[in-house]
């Protein structure tokens, strides 16, 4: 019999704390103990708050100064890292330990170029002189598929795309042979074909290395795609860690269930009724155009300096319908729905109920009572001095209480429908979860129940359980109102469990337009097709004994 190489990172009996400012103290792990061993990937599940990210972070040794470890080891190659010395820390980090972010923007210094910033780690950790590093530098960049590696290097992280950066930051990563990294959901913030891109660079490079991996992640799908082994992580605790296919197949613990069963499904569909005939929201050749192109630049007719995001879009959406709107990053999704709130200036025509307009000057406050707008993130659309109370009455304030309620009736009624406790009206967003922040801010849209609301990305950052009770909650709100919902999303599993139809766009332009149900079927684009290539769909069938 085989003996198993010896683990490259263990975690034993491990617990931390949060010490509070009140004295109290938070427990955040609880007798952790899992090792990853070279060449495998193990996956690390569970909700927000479960204390996945806390766990890679007292890897990594960056901890918050209020954190206190009540027990355990961690180790690296058999080497404890708890007691080590920040010398040997930095010495470490980056050389034969690394993580890999979820958001690749906020992990490069946007004062550098992306040369600069990946031969400073050649040079620190493999003693290269500047040539060297350049050298080497550029043909790690080939390694991760960039084309173009020297002009790649004189470029700023603005100017590039949010895949291109995380190939960036992987090449960083596997630049010093590592023996261990920890990945901390880096495609969560990527399209599905990044994403798949992505993933495909990460497994040839494991192949090719043999480096252990920690991959951290909320996305099911994904994990079961990419992991050896997954470990369940419920409120500080492992509750179950098993094989990857055995886990998935037949899951023992009640809360690993759960999370499966959240998992979208697209052959499950969750809307069964059929959208009304009535148009509701008519575009006619809408086109969005970012850049500038002032007076001066007219009368020096100087060619207009723009890009266009959105190209002479025609789309119709039915009273009650749910429209689905897919595409990879840059494709205009965001850019259409912020066009038809009035976010941004379009040409074209909008026309709402019978209602035409050509222009942002013509949406009125009756207007912008029938189309509302969620956003991706609740934490820059909620203003962080207001209460929720506050957030939630603005919109009251604005368009008129309803008849016999006083506003803090109304508030309290609103804050029940998306099924929060009237009691956090007088709580600060900071107070809340990702989820519950999603919630008020559909209270929000919905203080006078409007006739079309924008969804753009809202669930991307939730857990898949999280995910489901928002998606729940939709569907009951449309079911109660009759709300037609415009839902912009990355994923490709929840839009075609939810879509009447659903809108493919690349590049500005609308390319395709299916059924929801029979998206997979009558794809005819090859777009369309590379899309639904791209997405992870788990195999959830029992396993053969």
């Amino acid at each position: 019999m085989m003996t198993q190489p010896a683990p490259v990172l263990s975690v034993d009996n491990y617990s931390l704390d949060y010490r509070l400012a009140t004295g109290e103290t938070l427990p955040v792990l609880r007798e952790i103990t899992l090792q990853v061993r070279p060449g495998e990937v193990l996956g690390l599940v569970g909700e927000s708050g479960s204390g996945k990210t806390t766990l890679g972070w007292a890897i990594m040794r960056w901890l918050a100064s209020n954190a206190q470890e009540k027990s355990g080891d961690i180790r690296l190659n058999g080497n404890s890292l708890l007691d080590l010395p920040a010398p040997a820390l930095m010495a470490l980090r980056g050389a034969k330990l690394g993580m890999i972010f979820q958001d690749p923007t906020a992990s490069l210094n946007p004062t550098l170029t992306l040369g600069e910033q990946v031969t400073e780690v050649l040079r620190r950790h493999r003693r290269l002189n500047a040539r060297e590093a350049q050298q080497l530098a550029e043909s790690l960049l080939e390694d991760v598929e960039l084309k173009h590696p020297a002009r790649m290097m004189r470029r700023y992280p603005h100017q590039v795309s949010g895949g291109e950066k995380q190939r960036i930051l992987i090449a960083t990563a596997f630049a010093c042979q590592p023996d261990c990294l920890i990945f901390d959901e880096p495609t969560t913030a990527l399209d599905v074909i990044s994403s798949a891109q992505i993933l495909e660079l990460y497994q040839r490079l494991r192949d090719e290395t043999g480096v252990a991996s920690l991959y951290i992640s909320h996305d099911l799908a994904l994990v079961a795609k990419v992991a050896d082994r997954v470990c369940v992580l419920d409120k500080g605790r492992i509750v179950e860690q098993e094989k990857t296919r055995t886990l998935f197949s037949a899951p023992q613990h009640p809360y690993t269930r759960r999370l499966i069963a959240a998992v979208p499904d697209p052959q499950q569909r969750l809307m069964t009724d059929a959208a009304g005939t009535q148009p509701l929201l008519t575009l006619d050749r809408l086109s969005v155009d970012y850049g500038r192109h002032g007076l001066i630049d007219r009368l020096l007719k100087r060619e207009a300096n723009t890009t266009r995001a959105a190209n002479a879009v025609s789309l119709t959406v039915h009273q009650g319908e749910i429209l689905g709107v897919v595409g990879e990053s840059g494709s205009g999704k965001s850019s259409l729905g912020r066009a038809i709130t009035g976010l941004v200036p379009f040409s074209g025509e909008i026309n709402v109920g019978g209602r035409a307009l050509q222009g942002r000057a013509q949406m009125d406050n009756a207007y912008r009572r029938r189309v509302q707008m969620i956003f991706q993130h609740p934490d820059a659309s909620l203003n962080p001095r207001m209460t929720i109370g506050e957030i939630v009455a603005r919109p009251l304030r604005l368009y008129g209480l309803p008849p016999g309620e006083t506003e803090a009736q109304a508030v309290a009624r609103l804050l029940e429908e998306v099924r929060l406790p009237p009691a956090f009206a007088t709580r600060y967003p900071h107070a809340l979860s990702g989820g519950q922040k999603q919630r008020v801010a559909i209270a929000r849209a919905f203080a006078h129940p409007p006739e079309l609301v924008i969804c753009d990305e809202i669930t991307a950052a939730l857990d898949v359980s999280v995910q489901a009770t928002i998606i729940e909650l939709l569907l009951a709100l449309r079911h109660r109102y009759d709300t037609a919902y415009l839902f912009i999303t990355h994923d490709l599993n929840l839009i075609r469990q939810i879509a009447h139809r659903v809108a493919v766009m690349y590049r500005g332009d609308v390319v395709d337009v299916l059924p929801g149900e029979k998206m997979s079927s009558l794809a005819q684009h090859p777009y369309t097709r590379a899309l639904l290539n791209a997405v992870h769909v788990p195999d959830l069938s029992p396993s053969v004994a």
